[in-house]
């Protein structure tokens, strides 16, 4: 599978789903319908990720090696057996933190270019 999906274009910024559910799993491993929850709340509703989405960007994510699937559940008195958990692998935190970086140094720019007076 080509990374090519999973980024805006090859060797820039991730696209906005895979960037939403790396940050969701960088807390702690998730099923699919936990990471949609997730994913909502943590861009204040700006984000929205269906289900095809989901699972086309967790297949992806999963076969370029950025995220694993985890045998058992989280709490197995609560959880549905055909719940699938999925947990960032160190190469997805490295992905991770490498697209916040893109973020932080675009943000500064942006700030910089706005502070200065109109010529």
């Amino acid at each position: 599978m080509s990374r090519s999906r999973l980024f805006s274009r090859p060797g820039a910024s991730l696209t906005t789903s895979a960037f939403y559910i790396l940050l969701s799993l960088s807390l702690q491993d998730r099923h699919g319908y936990d990471i949609l929850k997730d994913v909502t709340l943590s861009s204040a509703g700006r984000v929205k990720v269906g289900p095809g989405t989901l699972y086309t960007t967790l297949k992806r994510l999963l076969d370029v090696g950025l995220i694993i699937e985890v045998e058992g559940r989280v709490d197995s008195e609560r959880d549905d057996s055909r719940r699938r958990y999925y947990r960032l692998t160190g190469q997805g935190r490295a992905e991770l933190a490498a697209e916040l970086e893109r973020m932080e140094h675009a943000l500064k720019l942006a700030r910089t270019r706005r502070a200065r007076p109109a010529q």
